[in-house]
């Protein structure tokens, strides 16, 4: 069995075989939200900064990202169950938590876009990298022969945020206002 860190570099280089070994890994619960706290504090770091003041926007990113999470596999596991299955799909929420709980491994790197320069590079590449690790995740979780199915999942799946946030921006912005 990897560690953690194993884990994160493999899921990372978009290594099936770790991908797998974390989707059948029941225990690695814990492990998956260690790299969602991992990832939310690289992203906290690089966006927000360090110092006075920088704390509680931070916890507050680490706060959303944890709950984004969930609700991130929830919604996957309908979407990849209900709408995209294939004859072989077989999964619950606990291997799409794991799965895309690592997958969130490379925004860790978001950390380096508080290098003077480096963030107009760094956000993009690493949101590309993550993106294209949380397909391997899905693809492998929900069992699909297809990386487009996965695809679709995903897409589908940032369409029903998108739509959900839209819809509390339209009910709260005359508060915010």
């Amino acid at each position: 069995m990897s560690t953690l860190i194993q884990r994160m570099v493999g899921v990372s280089r978009f290594d099936q075989r770790i991908v797998e070994e974390v989707e059948a890994d029941a225990g690695a619960n814990g492990q998956a939200l260690t790299v969602v706290l991992l990832a939310s504090l690289g992203a906290g770091v690089g966006w927000i900064g360090v110092g006075p003041g920088r704390l509680a926007p931070i916890v507050m990113l680490t706060s959303v990202a944890t709950m984004g999470w969930v609700a991130w596999a929830c919604l996957t596991y309908l979407i990849g169950t209900r709408w995209f299955p294939e004859p072989q799909t077989k999964t619950d929420v606990g291997e799409l938590l794991r799965t895309l709980g690592f997958a969130g491994s490379p925004a860790v790197l978001f950390a380096l876009a508080m290098v003077p320069g480096a963030r107009a590079i760094v956000t993009p590449v690493v949101a590309l990298i993550t993106l294209a690790a949380m397909i391997v995740a899905v693809r492998q979780a929900l069992d699909y022969t297809s990386v487009l199915r996965a695809v679709s999942v995903c897409l589908a799946a940032w369409v029903v945020v998108l739509a959900v946030l839209w819809v509390i921006g339209v009910f709260f912005s005359p508060v915010v206002s």
